[in-house]
């Protein structure tokens, strides 16, 4: 598959982030039922999360994870060791988590980059 076929972004977040990301036009469901975004609350197991993740890494039509920040600190191990160039995973603020460069995965792969 090409990568000009990549035309979808997933999202992984708290309730409010994915409900405006959707009335925003990016919610999608396949012929196989599978979303492309999940909805995570204080009862959401971990490893809900980190299959979810796994498998938006995997398939080959979404070009972009949007990630709450504050999720992607709880699998940031997963997060650390894709080094895919798609899809690229972009760390999100949420409305109670405000966002902290300093723990971007993206900017630290540029400050690893520059010498910081």
């Amino acid at each position: 598959m090409a990568q000009t076929e990549r035309t979808f972004m997933a999202a992984i977040g708290d309730e409010d982030s994915i409900t405006g990301l959707l009335l925003a036009g990016i919610g999608h469901i396949d012929s196989h039922q599978k979303k492309n975004f999940l909805v995570v609350d204080a009862k959401t197991p971990l490893s809900t999360v980190e299959e979810a993740f796994q498998e938006f890494t995997k398939r080959k039509d979404i070009a972009i994870i949007l990630i709450n920040q504050h999720i992607a600190e709880e699998i940031r191990p997963l997060i650390d060791e894709h080094d895919q160039a798609f899809p690229t995973i972009l760390e999100i603020p949420s409305k109670d988590h405000p966002y902290d460069p300093e723990k971007d995965s993206v900017l630290k792969r540029v400050r690893r980059l520059f010498g910081e």
